[in-house]
């Protein structure tokens, strides 16, 4: 018996959800039912094969929303142009199909991803890994949906096209260069990265208390509409269950989660979930089933998180102290779960009541 569950986009699926009047989404905005005050102000749009959404509270001297409205697509409009393994036309699209061997001219924001997600491989030992993809298909999680288990050699020969270390980086002009026939992802980098990209253009028009959220990737500034902090909801861990799990308040901040109960499929028995650890080739099998991140950066928020679910529950936690990071895990126990947090993040955590 098979049984499989996968979010909208295998992509860019979003990793937590929102509860409350910003989107309909499960990881929820904790601000209360009340109607926002009038200098309140919300957008929300496609991008990246999900959602954006953006609350702000406006001043005399900010941009009309129409302008926002313009701004904001145009700097996610820059990032999928750049990142986006689904568009033809994108920078990373070039790369992937370039010749091996040959330099290859990115953009400062394809450098910029790149090198970040470098430094996350390397803190992580592998573990976080932009050139997963071939992994990631062969398992049916990426551009083609399966629910197979492939054979031992087919997964040995998707190896061979995976490992970032093995990409040539120079950093001044900026350029890249692949040995072989290799691909970059940045699906689990680029949200974190449109979200830090307008926040910053928001910053730049004199905004400074907003809320930016893409695909559940989340950066706050300033004080929420009723002046409190932030407060963002972490959702358990339970497939067909929608609840909160837990609320972490936040101030210039940004929280990524990441998590493998919603999308893997079951063969006889056995659970095999779309994080896949580029190591071994195969998706973990460990009990860690959700990791939040908050950091000062959503890029780094976002794909720290990925890293994390892939290290399992105590080398996640050993890796999260080493890099000081604030981090909560949920972890199976028995029927049910267990939580963990690092020194950083538990003074942030609040109880859902």
């Amino acid at each position: 018996m098979i049984l499989k569950h996968h979010s909208e986009s295998r992509r860019w699926s979003p990793a937590f959800l929102f509860l409350g009047p910003l989107t309909a989404l499960v990881l929820g905005l904790l601000v209360g039912c009340a109607e926002p005050p009038p200098e309140t102000l919300r957008l929300t749009g496609a991008t990246m094969g999900t959602r954006y959404n953006i609350t702000w509270l406006s001043g005399s001297d900010h941009p009309v929303p129409e302008d926002v409205h313009i701004g904001v697509e145009a700097v996610l409009e820059a990032v999928n142009a750049s990142m986006s393994t689904w568009r033809e036309d994108s920078e990373i699209t070039a790369f992937n199909a370039a010749p091996a061997g040959e330099w290859f001219k990115v953009s400062r924001d394809f450098a910029e991803v790149f090198e970040l997600s470098r430094a996350i491989s390397a803190a992580s030992g592998g573990a976080y890994d932009v050139t997963v993809a071939p992994l990631v298909d062969l398992w049916g999680f990426g551009t083609t949906m399966g629910d197979e288990v492939p054979d031992a050699a087919a997964i040995a020969a998707a190896r061979e096209a995976v490992g970032q270390q093995r990409l040539d980086f120079d950093r001044d002009t900026p350029a890249l260069r692949k040995p072989a026939a290799m691909a970059v992802d940045f699906s689990s980098i680029a949200k974190g990265y449109g979200v830090d990209r307008v926040a910053a253009w928001l910053e730049q028009q004199g905004i400074d208390r907003y809320l930016v959220e893409i695909g559940g990737e989340i950066r706050v500034s300033g004080l929420n509409p009723r002046n409190e902090p932030w407060r963002i909801a972490v959702e358990k861990p339970q497939p067909g269950e929608r609840s909160a799990q837990v609320a972490v308040t936040l101030h210039n901040a940004a929280v990524a989660t990441s998590g493998d109960y919603r999308n893997f499929f079951e063969v006889d028995g056995v659970r095999y979930s779309h994080t896949i650890d580029p190591r071994s080739g195969a998706p973990v099998r460990h009990d860690l089933v959700s990791v939040t991140v908050i950091h000062e950066s959503a890029t780094m928020a976002d794909a720290w998180a990925t890293a994390l679910t892939v290290l399992g529950t105590e080398r996640a936690m050993e890796t999260a102290l080493s890099e000081e990071l604030a981090v909560y895990l949920i972890s199976r126990d028995g029927d049910g779960f267990r939580a963990s947090s690092t020194p950083a993040m538990a003074p942030l955590l609040q109880t859902i009541e």
